[in-house]
């Protein structure tokens, strides 16, 4: 009787952090930086990269095994990962690939009774998603600080990049800078990491815009002008201006309703209320460079 988990320490766990030991020296890290990444000593690490440690070429040369390595060595090297963030990553493929995959296919090899399409784990860890959605809003970031005048763009009252999970329905199912975006001497500052549940009204806008028939997971807010709104329709966008004084859900309802495809809402103001546009898209980096696009 062999576990699949025996292969997982045996046989995957170490191909897959030398796969991702090499994919990081390959982007310029230290050893030292890759073994705190990884968790593992500059000793183990150094074994993963100089070939010291077997792999087992089944799994190496798996293309799921493959694009994942290459992702998550993306993202550590960036910094649009955190290791927790990427060891979820990680857990997540172990039970993909324990449920149809090399390892299950692996795990037949070693037990034949077994049908490799016979899942022997349950449902997938849910909290992929919340680490992709971060991810997102972190590379959206990115985006937005590299627009020439971001700075001049941010509203009196702050800004924010928000990106909801795929069956969103509160602000806790939203992913937002904490503390909001703000611009200090022409540069725009990240107060925090993005967190759920931290953006009131950007969240608001595109949970209303959702519930008002946009397929959206996106939005970004910025200060209004009318240059800005004529810039984002000349570029495809569809854009319509809501009432800033109204009940938020309602007011985006009526003004999303009988229209095509609304990808920027904005509203000129009201009593208290500063003038904001706010574009939507399918993720975080989509709806930022929209805004760069008409920035730069």
């Amino acid at each position: 009787m062999r576990l699949i988990e025996e292969i997982v320490v045996e046989e995957f766990l170490p191909t897959f952090r030398s796969m991702l030991a090499a994919g990081l020296e390959e982007r310029g890290l230290t050893q030292h930086e890759i073994a705190d990444r990884l968790g593992l000593s500059q000793s183990a690490v150094s074994k993963h990269i100089h070939g010291e440690i077997d792999r087992t070429d089944q799994i190496a040369s798996d293309e799921r095994v493959q694009s994942v390595t290459t992702d998550l060595a993306d993202g550590l090297a960036s910094g649009d990962l955190t290791p927790t963030e990427a060891l979820i990553e990680t857990e997540h493929t172990v039970r993909e690939l324990e449920r149809g995959g090399v390892l299950a296919e692996l795990h037949a090899a070693a037990v034949p009774e077994l049908d490799p399409d016979m899942p022997v784990h349950g449902a997938a860890d849910q909290l992929r998603e919340t680490v992709r959605v971060r991810q997102s809003v972190r590379r959206g970031l990115r985006v937005l600080r590299a627009a020439d005048g971001i700075a001049g763009a941010i509203p009196d009252v702050g800004a924010n990049l928000a990106e909801c999970v795929a069956d969103a329905e509160t602000i806790e199912d939203v992913v937002a800078v904490p503390g909001r975006l703000f611009a200090l001497r022409g540069r725009l500052v990240v107060p925090d990491e993005p967190a759920f549940g931290v953006s009131q009204h950007v969240a608001g806008v595109l949970l209303a815009a959702r519930r008002a028939g946009s397929d959206a997971r996106a939005a970004v807010c910025v200060a209004y002008s009318q240059a800005l709104v004529d810039d984002l329709a000349a570029a495809g966008h569809t854009a319509v201006e809501f009432d800033a004084d109204a009940e938020l859900t309602a007011a985006v309802s009526a003004a999303c309703a009988d229209r095509p495809v609304v990808d920027v809402l904005y509203q000129t103001g009201g009593f208290g209320i500063e003038p904001v546009v706010y574009v939507l898209g399918p993720d975080a980096p989509t709806a930022a460079r929209s805004v760069r696009k008409c920035l730069d």
